[in-house]
């Protein structure tokens, strides 16, 4: 009688992991999905923020080259007065 209702048990057990792991697979399926979705998502935010980091980085750089230019002028200017 023990062994039997041991054996009920764990079949009971098996057969709810089994149930359990099924749904399991179809739930995993959607997270992985919407994981990739968010991880898209990231990327293009961090592309964004690059690039308008990009973007100052490029102008200070033009700025003070024009600055520089400027003051190369300058120089020259003032030698040829």
């Amino acid at each position: 009688m023990k062994k039997f209702l041991g054996l009920l048990i764990a079949g009971v057990v098996a057969a709810g992991m089994t149930a359990w792991g099924q749904e399991g697979a179809k739930d995993d399926l959607k997270k992985a999905g919407s994981d990739v979705k968010e991880a898209g998502k990231s990327t293009g935010r961090a592309a964004k923020h690059t690039g308008k980091a990009v973007a100052k980085g490029t102008k200070k750089g033009v700025h003070k080259a024009a600055s520089a230019t400027e003051k190369g002028a300058d120089k020259v200017k003032e030698k040829t007065e």
